[in-house]
């Protein structure tokens, strides 16, 4: 038996997909975030227009309404049932860029309270818009990156109080 995945769906819809149903679609690449679907004889197309990766949280574009898909693997599911998640949440004190590039937006500013999951920044990287978001509820302390910087990979982007 292969693996199960839960996909939260705009924070409100829980669904589990396993390893065998996701192989089931047709989808074929029509560009470096746009994909072809086929399923049950429909035919849609959807892009990526932002992602998370290291969070597995991404927006997806399907039909002219886009969605906020977050996914969790056997392990997510596993760290959160035990409770850990919230904890190393908890812990984080800032924000470091995921990977090298070029830092498009900041939506927030010093001072500002933030809940957990509200967006951040926005990255570009490899051509992708990233939406870095806050890891946990706070109060933003610094931001030590100005819009439009270059940006390297662990560079400090916000610190929390």
């Amino acid at each position: 038996m292969g693996k199960t995945y839960k996909v939260l769906l705009n924070d409100s819809s829980e669904y589990s997909i396993t390893e065998e149903e996701a192989l089931q679609l047709d989808s074929v690449a029509a560009g470096k975030s746009t994909f072809h679907i086929i399923k049950d004889h429909s035919s849609t197309q959807a892009s990526i227009i932002a992602e998370d990766f290291l969070n597995k949280h991404y927006v997806v574009k399907i039909d002219n309404t886009s969605y906020t898909v977050k996914i969790k693997d056997e392990l997510d599911q596993q760290i959160s049932e035990m409770g850990f998640a919230l904890n190393t949440a908890a812990n984080i004190d800032s924000i470091t860029a995921p990977m090298p590039g070029l830092l498009l937006d900041i939506m927030v500013k010093t001072g500002q309270e933030v809940k957990e999951n509200d967006p951040l920044l926005i990255l570009e990287a490899m051509k992708m818009e990233n939406v870095i978001v806050s890891p946990r509820d706070g109060v933003i302390k610094s931001i030590t990156i100005d819009k439009g910087q270059p940006v390297d990979k662990n560079q400090l982007l916000i610190e929390f109080e």
